[in-house]
C-alpha cells in the first residue's frame, strides 16, 4: 500500500511544482554570429606578377568588403571592414541571415574583395587569392560558445595590394 502512495505522490509532484519539473518541448535554437577574418598586405616588387607574399608588409587601415549573395544571385549582405594596425581584419556580420540553409551558407554565398589601400605607394589591386573577384571563405574549425549565442569564424586567404611602379628585374646572365 505504501508503494502505491509513493508512486502516486511521484506522479503528482510535477503538478504541484510545475516550474521545477518543466520540460521545454520546443527549445529556442541558439543564435550564431558569423565572423570573417583575414590579412591584407603590400606585395613586394620582388614578387610582382606572382601570388607570392614573401617580403610583403601588412597594411594598416586597408579596406575590404564582404559580399554575400542569395541563391538567386542577389546581394543579400554587404559590409565594408578596415584592417587594424597589423593588417588584420575581423568582420562581424551583424544582421546576416540565411533563407536557405545550404545555398545561403557563408561558405557558399560570401566572398571578400579588396577595396582600398591608404598607402600611396601600394594601392593597386592585385588578384592574389582572388582579391579582385572575390576570395572564397574557408572554415578552420574556429568557434566560440557563449551562453546565448555561438560565434563561427571563417577565414579568407591573405589579400594584397601592389605598388603601381616596380623597377623591371635585371637579369644577369
Amino acid at each position: 500500500m505504501a508503494a502505491i502512495h509513493l508512486s502516486f505522490f511521484i506522479l503528482l509532484l510535477p503538478l504541484a511544482f510545475p516550474s521545477a519539473f518543466s520540460y521545454e518541448t520546443n527549445p529556442q535554437p541558439k543564435k550564431t554570429q558569423v565572423v570573417i577574418e583575414g590579412m591584407v598586405y603590400c606585395q613586394s616588387c620582388d614578387n610582382y606578377g606572382s601570388w607570392s607574399l614573401s617580403k610583403a608588409k601588412p597594411i594598416a587601415s586597408a579596406k575590404v568588403s564582404v559580399i554575400c549573395k542569395n541563391q538567386r544571385g542577389q546581394v543579400s549582405y554587404y559590409k565594408a571592414s578596415e584592417t587594424d594596425g597589423n593588417g588584420y581584419f575581423f568582420a562581424e556580420l551583424q544582421g546576416f541571415e540565411m533563407s536557405h540553409l545550404l545555398l545561403d551558407h557563408p561558405l557558399q554565398s560570401c566572398v571578400v574583395k579588396l577595396v582600398e589601400s591608404p598607402l600611396e605607394g601600394c594601392n593597386v589591386l592585385s588578384n592574389i587569392n582572388y582579391g579582385l573577384y572575390g576570395s572564397p571563405l574557408r572554415y578552420e574549425n574556429k568557434r566560440f560558445y557563449r551562453k546565448d549565442y555561438d560565434v563561427v569564424i571563417y577565414a579568407v586567404g591573405p589579400l594584397a595590394f601592389r605598388p603601381a611602379h616596380c623597377d623591371a628585374p635585371t637579369n644577369h646572365y
